[in-house]
């Protein structure tokens, strides 16, 4: 997982100026060495590297980015996320200065190998910078200009680098056009929302840049200020206020394209809102976009989101009118799962002008009496709504596939439900309810969220994962309190229902540690916004839309019919109850397709205490063999039975099955075994079921289980998710390349785990492409290639045999001859490697695979290696002595490689799994 954030950056510049005059101290550091990007057909891209002096001590690594093309173009500053640097958006760089713009991008204060202190956008550091930067433009010979000293420069970037595009057009009127993405309107209002401390946002913040020494001192204080008292107090507010784009609103007056996430727990859509109305107020042009992924993940739609800041950067910087920028407003919706890939599949719908988050809004009455529930001390255990920077996967965006994660304890909240909805609800922007608040203490923090409820009333999902915190002051004599929902772009379906929780704690925030009771009662409806002028994309309906009802119907109808067939599982073989795998006759084709197989007729059998290599090149089958193990995709044909059960979706002896696919994310700030803890109790068993202790000694991280996952080497953070895995002790281990990014030591120490794993009677399956640690570690082997089994067994029996010898050549030899070789009689393939010649003799006949294998290692006896004969002949009559005690087969081979002429050096059997597998798979890998 990517811990640095996509950006925060503001700079807060001083007076226009004051910063014209400094420019005149801006000196080239580093001498600028000019590098030509290949693009096709397009003009080449040259880049130079700079480091410039801001005059105050500190020094700004650049790049900047031109084509080759003459004249005069528009600039583009391109600032990075926060904790990245400037190589983070070298490739959009590059595109641009394509498209027609001279591109300058660099590493902010604290960040690269820039100089200074991290000053989350002072306007005497961070934003004084943009301007000096804007300077140097200026004197640029390919840079535009509209008038002396002004170049014509837009500003992009995400996150710190969106605020950065902001405040720069707020502090320098040079500014022509912005296209911020996924950022911060006012950062305390993001921090600190509602008076509540964000504080694993924050902390996943400081951690970032490295800790709270990379920050100006004021800074570092008041977060450890505000994290220890988990109250922000008005000097924090003050602070962060000041440093945020809403401290320029009125003086922001450039057409501004508003890119924001759904999937957002850091910067969520009001963000952005508040940012639209206050530029739109200012006169300028102002679109918004908000796209499917943010923060917490999520498709980020890259190629979408660039080319549109391309085109908007089209109109207002090139004064190209006729390119098109987009709707005023663009949402992006899940429009459910391709089931060839399991990836989310997305649509756009849109709307001629932006309708802001309260646009056409329905009651939604909502029931039950007055609750009184508790903060509990400490305020643990917290509630989980977001998992704050836990990217990867995008665990946000599966509340639009209907998947619930999120988890309230009983006791420590009320809830208020809505009758089933009549018919389909989009709600866009944000709900807001009222409700009437009272505590046994002075304050009460409350976190709202708005659940869409199943018919059936047991599945609730939280749309986006997104809470909204509050905190009511003087509440000991009841207060009325009206909430503001986060805002969403979530469909309830017909039958479902509206549930208002409210909550005592959550896991991303800061709680009062003091137990306290809150009452909660109702005053008023759910207030849902429906923005009814925001429509589907005008693109034409896919047909299944038409003949998916039809097909449904008879699908339907079919399923009736075998219904009884179909609701009684394959029963267990308790032939096999003792058999951590058996796949028999697995087929898997890709999808569309009648004749294609992912994987075809696959059969092998796994025993207990093996440690079992899944090897294959790339498209051998392996992924798609793991993915029909574990229950995600169906086979075609075929059965996989783990302890005797046939495998399916949601199979109870899954229960049994461990897996480590890809890697696993973990929460930087938690301490190993904390991680593991919440990752356990998410899955809903009994703590006592996790053998924590025992998974956690396989693993042997020792002490470093106390200290936070932020502090660990890859080696460990790879041992902690195997042990992540090992939790519960599972009978049967699958692990996908777990030893992916290690250097040699922890490869060893990752050995050991699976060995002693193996040990204790369980079972491990390792899907790995380093064939020389699988030769260690394993004992049996399953070698795949083109989705069929290629050879299983022993690793030593798959090494020794296929009558595999292997030719040293005193010289290289052409491709012509290597396929003479490979065609002569009793020859199955020849393949030539960094240490000569692979031969694999045709198995069976007079000889057979084992007499091939005795006459190599005879061969090996009387051939002397590293002597090269020096003539055909030379190597003819010496052929007869090295071979005597050896098998007609091989005998001939020789015989042959010294007709064609093959420099023979030496000549014996192959011993080495890398090469084993080269030949099993025909040099295919």
């Amino acid at each position: 997982m990517d811990l640095r954030l996509p950006g925060l950056q503001g700079r807060i510049r001083r007076p226009r100026r004051w910063i014209a005059a400094a420019a005149s101290v801006v000196v080239l550091t580093g001498a600028g060495t000019w590098t030509a990007v290949a693009a096709d057909d397009a003009p080449p891209v040259h880049s130079t590297d700079r480091v410039m002096d801001m005059g105050d001590g500190v020094r700004i690594d650049t790049s900047y980015f031109t084509s080759s093309e003459a004249g005069r173009r528009p600039a583009v500053l391109l600032a990075h996320g926060f904790g990245g640097s400037k190589g983070d958006v070298r490739q959009q760089a590059e595109d641009l200065a394509r498209g027609g713009y001279a591109v300058l991008t660099w590493s902010a204060r604290g960040f690269g190998r820039s100089t200074g202190t991290v000053g989350l956008n002072d306007p005497k550091g961070e934003v004084a910078d943009v301007s000096q930067l804007i300077d140097w433009l200026a004197k640029q010979p390919q840079v535009q200009l509209d008038k002396t000293g002004d170049p014509r420069v837009g500003m992009a970037g995400r996150s710190y680098g969106g605020a950065i595009s902001l405040l720069g057009a707020g502090y320098d009127d040079r500014v022509d056009a912005i296209a911020p993405a996924i950022t911060y309107w006012n950062l305390a209002d993001s921090l600190f929302p509602n008076g509540v401390f964000k504080k694993l946002w924050a902390g996943i913040f400081v951690n970032s840049a490295g800790g709270c020494d990379k920050f100006e001192t004021k800074i570092c204080e008041m977060y450890e200020r505000v994290a220890e008292s988990g109250t922000p107090d008005d000097a924090a507010r003050k602070l962060l206020e000041e440093r945020s784009p809403s401290a320029v609103a009125d003086r922001i007056k450039v057409p501004t394209l508003l890119v924001q996430g759904q999937t957002d727990s850091l910067f969520p859509l009001g963000q952005a809102d508040a940012a639209a109305k206050a530029i739109r107020a200012n006169g300028a042009p102002v679109e918004v976009d908000w796209i499917s992924g943010g923060h917490d993940g999520g498709d980020q739609e890259t190629s979408r989101v660039q080319a549109r800041v391309t085109s908007w950067f089209d109109r207002y910087l090139k004064d190209d009118k006729g390119a098109d920028t987009g709707p005023a407003f663009r949402i992006t919706r899940t429009g459910g799962v391709d089931s060839s890939d399991g990836e989310a599949q997305l649509r756009g719908a849109s709307a001629d002008s932006y309708p802001g988050l309260e646009s056409g809004e329905q009651s939604v009455p909502l029931t039950g009496d007055e609750q009184s529930f508790t903060n509990p001390p400490g305020a643990s255990p917290p509630a989980v709504s977001a998992l704050p920077g836990l990217g990867g996967g995008g665990l946000a965006q599966l509340s639009s596939l209907g998947v619930g994660i999120s988890l309230d304890f009983p006791g420590q909240y009320a809830r208020f439900d809505s009758a089933p909805v009549t018919d389909d609800l989009r709600i866009t922007g944000s709900p807001t309810a009222t409700v009437h608040v009272k505590s046994t203490g002075d304050d009460a923090v409350l976190f709202a969220k708005v659940y869409d409820v199943g018919a059936d009333g047991t599945q609730q999902v939280l749309p986006s994962q997104l809470v909204s915190p509050l905190r009511v002051e003087d509440a000991k004599s009841g207060k009325d309190v009206t909430i503001t929902l986060p805002a969403v772009d979530h469909d309830i379906e017909q039958g479902h229902r509206l549930r208002l929780v409210l909550s005592s704690t959550d896991l991303g925030y800061a709680s009062p540690a003091a137990p306290a009771t809150y009452t909660v009662s109702l005053k008023g409806d759910l207030k849902v916004p429906t923005a009814p002028g925001v429509t589907t994309a005008a693109a034409a309906l896919p047909s299944w839309v038409w003949w998916l009802p039809l097909a449904g119907a008879a699908i339907a109808l079919a399923l009736l019919l075998t219904g009884r067939r179909r609701t009684t599982a394959a029963p267990p073989d308790p032939g096999l109850a003792d058999v951590p795998l058996q796949i028999k006759d697995l087929s898997k084709r890709y999808a569309r397709s009648a004749d294609r197989y992912a994987v075809r007729d696959l059969s092998f059998r796994v025993e207990k205490g093996q440690v079992l290599g899944l090897l294959g090149p790339n498209g051998a089958g392996k992924t798609t063999t793991l993915r029909m193990l574990m229950g995600l995709i169906k086979p075609d044909d075929g059965e996989i039975r783990v302890f005797g059960h046939a495998i399916a979706p949601g199979a109870p002896v899954l229960s049994r099955v461990g897996a480590f696919v890809e890697g696993a994310g973990f929460l930087p700030h938690l301490s190993g075994r904390e991680n593991l803890e919440l990752y356990w109790r998410a899955t809903g068993r009994p703590a006592e079921d996790a053998h924590l202790d025992e998974a956690l000694e396989i693993a042997g991280l020792g002490d470093a289980l106390a200290r936070a996952v932020r502090t660990y080497s890859q080696g460990m953070r790879q041992r902690l998710a195997i042990a992540q895995a090992m939790l519960g002790l599972p009978d049967l281990l699958i692990l996908d390349e777990p030893t992916n990014g290690l250097d040699p030591p922890q490869i060893r120490e990752m050995r050991e785990v699976l060995i002693r794993y193996a040990a204790a009677g369980r079972t491990v399956i390792v899907s790995s492409h380093l064939l020389a640690e699988v030769e260690q570690s394993c004992t049996h082997l399953v070698v795949m290639d083109r989705g069929r089994l290629v050879q299983a067994g022993p690793v030593g029996a798959i090494i020794g045999s296929g009558g595999t010898l292997l030719v040293g050549l005193a010289a290289d030899i052409a491709d012509p001859l290597v396929e003479k070789v490979a065609a002569l009689s009793g020859v199955e393939s020849a393949v030539r490697t960094d240490d000569g010649l692979l031969v694999r003799l045709v198995p069976g006949g007079a000889s057979g695979r084992e007499e091939h294998a005795a006459a190599a290692t005879a061969i090996a006896a009387g051939t002397r290696p590293g002597v090269a004969l020096a003539s055909a002949g030379e190597r003819g009559a010496e052929a007869p002595a090295a071979v005597a005690d050896g098998s007609a087969a091989a005998a001939r081979l020789l015989v042959e490689l010294v007709r064609l002429e093959v420099p023979v050096a030496s000549l014996g059997p192959h011993r080495r799994l890398e090469d084993a597998f080269l030949t099993l798979i025909g040099g295919s890998a």
